[in-house]
């Protein structure tokens, strides 16, 4: 029996097989959950719904964070569906193209500032807020996806690291918000991998390479590894503990020159 056996789990963010949220949902599967797959629009429709059939779980939803009436349609169907909601994952994250590229300064404006943060950031906590009645007395857990461009400043990664740190203190907050309630609220900072998110910074590989070269571990992250932290974080394991980073990168944070 798996350590998520009788927990019910929306999982917010698959693209692809190289998502992190697809190495979540497949962690999450393998430990007993029964699982809620969503896509965020008609392109990704057919490869979502392959997906979820592969881990024998339901017809994804639709589900744009931006849109209001998709996240009320989703809760809908799961008040439908199931008698609560135990995880949820948060794996929506966005900035234009063209604010990813050259310096901070000269990249960023106004529209792809607010775009970065309500897509990356504040779309968080909506699915929180949304989420919020489905777990109540059910010591329910959520769980987002960070990057250490949240604390530091990466080349390319400019407006993003600005909404990633939004984020990462919308999981303090929300943690100080939902604890009473019996709801933990955590963030995994993951290592560089290869999704098709990240495909949109520029000088991506380099990156990649600079990780190997650089972590503890000599190596990169893979969508396992992330998925397994997830998993864990959102089980009964983890009991303890909530408003926590917790840095999946093969040791590359901590190392120093």
């Amino acid at each position: 029996m798996g350590f998520l056996q009788g927990k019910k789990a929306l999982i917010v963010g698959v693209a692809s097989d190289r998502s992190i949220s697809w190495g979540i949902a497949q962690a999450m599967q393998r430990e007993g959950a029964e699982l809620l797959l969503t896509y965020q629009n008609e392109r990704l429709r057919e490869r979502v719904e392959s997906l979820a059939a592969e881990l024998g779980a339901p017809a994804p939803l639709p589900l744009d964070l931006g849109e209001q009436e998709q996240l009320d349609a989703v809760v809908a169907d799961m008040q439908r569906r199931w008698d609560g909601l135990d995880i949820a994952v948060h794996g929506a994250a966005f900035a234009p193209k063209n604010e990813l590229a050259g310096p901070y300064i000269d990249a960023v404006t106004r529209e792809g500032f607010q775009i970065a943060h309500d897509v990356s950031s504040y779309s968080f906590t909506a699915l929180a807020k949304a989420c919020r009645p489905l777990m109540q007395g059910r010591r329910g857990a959520l769980l987002t996806l960070s990057y250490l461009g949240a604390v530091r400043a990466m080349e390319n990664y400019n407006v993003m690291g600005l909404a990633k740190a939004s984020l990462e203190a919308s999981v303090r907050y929300l943690a100080h918000s939902l604890g009473p309630e019996g709801i933990r609220v955590n963030a995994i900072s993951a290592g560089p991998i290869r999704t098709l998110a990240a495909s949109g910074i520029s000088g991506f590989k380099s990156i990649l390479d600079h990780y190997e070269q650089h972590a503890a571990l000599k190596r990169n992250v893979t969508i396992e590894e992330v998925g397994n932290a997830g998993a864990f974080l959102c089980s009964d394991l983890a009991s303890g503990i909530t408003a926590e980073i917790t840095y999946v990168d093969a040791g590359y944070s901590a190392m120093g020159i």
